[in-house]
């Protein structure tokens, strides 16, 4: 059956999609966006149409497309509107539901619309700058802010904040709230930092640095929500039957959704869209969030992937539904990880956290890849995971069994049985599979080199410059992880 296209048109036809739409499509533009990807599509403008059903922000987003690839025409086609399917587990329950979202009222594609862009700020009640252009776009480059438009993301936001200060004189009002999301730490302070070299470097003036240093504010934030790129056909036409309609824009995302922002009162006045939405936090400090991601979430993802995958399972669901890798994630995360953050949290807080990420990894509706989450595993692992291990032995000397059952099966994925051409591939079941890891070349040698497994495990974890310390002093750590190299990698349905 042929669907129609998601329009104000259909959207007449089927009030019942969306609420009040005249009214919420009226509603003043309060936004910019920098960037049209899945991501903010997801979690910022889901916050922002949210708050807007309940009459709670009352403001629309400007988009900006600052890529040159591609252009805008679904966005226009669809005047901005779009879909968004929301699956996933929360507090043990399955949800399957679609939401319209009307909080963009335009998008504007840099390349060929820079004046428009400017244009915005002049607005006086565009006072909200939002931000992901990929970690690769908060770079200090040698950019033109002058020119039509700005090549970089932070040369783009040094000129419209230029015109801004323009616009308006420089008052303390005309002042913005910018907040990044690009998966930088500190993401708000470094941004800040280029805008301020690009000022200096195109000689703005001291009254214009003063503006930017005194009257914006550049909030670093952390988003937590898996939003894949576009779905597979098979989705998009479930969906769609489901729906009533074909949609060209439509997103799917889990149901957990987070965006920790950091700021104080002002800024909690001027973004208050939060209200309408527990999984906005503004505090003063949101190192306790970006902890408990990294922890729990990361950390957990990185010490099963390996385990998991070598038994013969290929996504994080697969792993939740094999009832030993389940219990073993979840031993490990709530048992061992949570405890050991280092950072000061309530264990209350750290276990509630870590429910939320079982029902995330629980997810029938996400394809996780296994082998995805290994890319990079010996940098996660530095990362994410020994400052942990490290915490657990200042408080105890017991050894955290499931820890090293997790890193040994690190020890055993990367042990490459072939490399051609830069690249190395371990085998599992006799198939090849590829070793996404700087450190590749490093354990090709070691393997070769290592009289047994055991011996590989000894010279690993001694090394310091891999790890920054030698975590053979570890009480009874570096025994528990050869105990495990020394058994055999089994797969299917074998107990772990």
């Amino acid at each position: 059956m042929s669907l129609p296209q998601l329009s104000p048109q259909l959207l007449d036809q089927q009030p019942e999609l969306l609420h009040d739409h005249r009214k919420l499509l009226a509603l003043p533009e309060k936004i910019i966006q920098f960037g049209t990807g899945v991501l903010l599509r997801g979690l910022p403008d889901y916050f922002v149409n949210k708050a807007n059903a309940q009459g709670v922000f009352n403001g629309r987003i400007v988009v900006v497309k600052s890529t040159s690839t591609g252009g805008t025409d679904a966005f226009s086609e669809q005047q901005n509107v779009f879909s968004h399917s929301i699956r996933g587990i929360e507090n043990g329950n399955q949800i399957d539901e679609s939401v319209i979202n009307t909080s963009i009222s335009r998008t504007l594609a840099a390349a060929t619309e820079w004046a428009d862009v400017l244009e915005c700020a002049h607005n006086s009640a565009l006072n909200i700058v939002i931000s992901n252009t990929t970690e690769v776009g908060i770079q200090l480059t040698d950019d033109d802010i002058f020119a039509n438009p700005p090549a970089s993301f932070p040369g783009k936001l040094t000129a419209y904040l230029l015109e801004r200060y323009k616009a308006y004189n420089g008052t303390p009002e005309s002042g913005m709230v910018i907040v990044p999301t690009e998966l930088i730490v500190g993401n708000g302070p470094k941004l800040k930092a280029i805008v301020l070299e690009q000022a200096r470097r195109h000689d703005l003036g001291d009254s214009f640095i003063e503006w930017i240093e005194k009257h914006n504010h550049f909030c670093s934030s952390l988003v937590d929500r898996i939003v894949p790129g576009k779905p597979d056909a098979e989705t998009i036409e479930a969906l769609s039957q489901k729906q009533g309609f074909r949609d060209d824009l439509l997103i799917v995302s889990e149901v957990y959704r987070l965006w920790a922002i950091e700021g104080g009162q002002h800024v909690r006045d001027v973004l208050s869209f939060a209200q309408a939405d527990k999984g906005v936090v503004i505090e003063p400090n949101i190192d306790l969030f970006r902890e408990l991601k990294l922890r729990l979430l990361n950390g957990t993802h990185t010490l099963s992937s390996g385990l998991a995958f070598l038994h013969g399972l290929d996504t994080v669901r697969e792993a939740m539904e094999n009832a030993d890798t389940a219990q073993f994630i979840e031993r490990l995360m709530l048992n061992e990880l949570a405890p050991a953050i280092p950072y000061d949290v309530d264990p209350a807080q750290a276990r509630e956290f870590g429910r939320q990420v079982l029902d995330r990894f629980r997810n029938p509706f996400i394809r996780h890849q296994l082998i995805d989450i290994t890319v990079q595993y010996t940098a996660k692992m530095k990362m994410r995971n020994i400052p942990t291990l490290l915490r657990h032995y200042e408080q105890s000397e017991e050894v955290p069994a499931l820890f090293a059952k997790g890193f040994a099966a690190f020890l055993k994925f990367m042990k490459p049985v072939v490399h051609k051409d830069g690249a190395y591939y371990g085998e599992r079941d006799g198939q090849p599979y590829s070793i996404r890891c700087d450190s590749a070349a490093y354990f090709d040698e070691k393997w070769q080199n290592a009289a047994s497994p055991v011996d590989l495990a000894q010279q690993v974890l001694s090394d310091v410059s891999l790890w920054d310390t030698d975590l053979t002093l570890l009480p009874g750590f570096a025994d528990a992880v050869k105990g495990y190299m020394a058994e055999p990698v089994a797969t299917g349905t074998s107990t772990l």
